[in-house]
């Protein structure tokens, strides 16, 4: 990861811990019905911002270069969208019994509910040298799938509230998401020159409308007196964020390099950062669809937002690590194949 890169992302975590600051000083600014209008600004407006956005800087032509790598694709989504969640879950039946906050405990349910990001993940492989196109495939196809397919685990594992209907969350999901994420990409093939000579700043502009919608959610907690969170639940709960995204990097990267995987290790670089990272960008807006009207919504969203700047640190820190041994092992794998010289009689 490049130094501007570096920084751009710490702007962002030094962002989030602002916006939470600011709503606990001032929470009626931003707080359902007050001046921001966030029933309005933020419910429809700037998540549907986000995803156009998205829409228009997704270069849909990289993907069809990694579109036939089916069992890689196949691995990434299964363990994301299929083991990560359940083994959350099974984990979970064992933290219910300690004192531990209940509603970060589900909050660290819909952590394992949500689809790989489009940034992070690609960044972090880009920077080892791994293969980014297929980095680049899963983030954009996991959160196409995310679409549909998070509301229903998150509804699976958790339930919503009986005030918002099983077809409005969809509704609201295909409005706000899909339909912008469609025009985004319909406007991007007729300024595709425009944005390849300019390169709008698309990843900033998307952390700034994700900054509004971060300082709305904890506008509500904060002007809500019934709301308390104890140290002990949040140090543990950063503690086990930690341990699972160590525990899950491992686990992806054993499997895609045992004996009798095809995979090279490239492919093994995407495999690890596509596999155990997971989308804020999708999340929170989502969370918000999904949790309309629970009044411990942003104590739901606590653990995807520490979630969120750990799998970059991690990442990072462990980018020099990962580069090391794929190169290492790729040039091991050269001198295997090379065929030994004839010898001269």
């Amino acid at each position: 990861m490049g130094p501007l890169e570096r920084l751009r992302k710490e702007w962002f975590i030094l962002g989030i811990v602002l916006v939470i600051a600011v709503a606990r000083l001032e929470p009626g600014v931003g707080v359902k019905g007050g001046p921001l209008k966030p029933e309005i600004t933020i419910t429809y407006i700037a998540v549907s911002a986000i995803f156009f956005n998205s829409g228009l800087s997704l270069k849909t032509e990289e993907l069809t270069s990694a579109l036939m790598h089916v069992k890689l694709h196949l691995f990434v989504q299964i363990f994301t969208l299929v083991f990560f969640p359940t083994a959350i879950w099974v984990f979970l039946q064992l933290l219910s019994i300690t004192p531990i906050n209940e509603w970060l405990l589900k909050g660290l349910q819909t952590v394992g509910c949500m689809p790989p990001p489009v940034s992070s993940a690609v960044i972090l492989t880009k920077a080892v040298g791994g293969n980014e196109a297929a980095a680049i495939f899963n983030s954009a196809f996991g959160s196409f799938l995310g679409i549909v397919i998070t509301p229903l685990l998150l509804l699976l594992f958790l339930g919503s509230s009986s005030s918002v209907p099983f077809t409005s969350i969809f509704s609201q999901l295909f409005m706000t998401v899909v339909v912008p994420l469609i025009i985004g990409q319909i406007v991007r093939r007729y300024i595709k020159d425009w944005l390849e000579r300019k390169k709008p700043p698309f990843g900033a502009i998307s952390s700034c409308v994700l900054l509004m919608i971060i300082y709305t959610t904890f506008c509500d907690t904060f002007a809500n007196p019934n709301i308390d969170l104890d140290k002990f639940s949040l140090i543990i709960i950063v503690f086990i964020i930690f341990s699972v995204q160590m525990s899950f990097m491992f686990l992806t990267f054993l499997f895609s390099t045992r004996n009798n995987s095809t995979f090279t290790p490239a492919d093994t670089v995407a495999i690890v950062f596509c596999s155990t990272h997971k989308s804020l960008t999708l999340g929170i807006p989502m969370l918000k669809i999904v949790f309309a009207g629970y009044e411990h919504l942003s104590l739901i969203s606590v653990p995807l937002l520490i979630y969120h700047p750990a799998q970059i640190l991690l990442g990072s820190l462990l980018v020099p690590t990962i580069k090391s041994w794929m190169v290492s092992r790729q040039k091991a794998q050269k001198l295997t194949r090379q065929p030994k010289a004839p010898v001269k009689v």
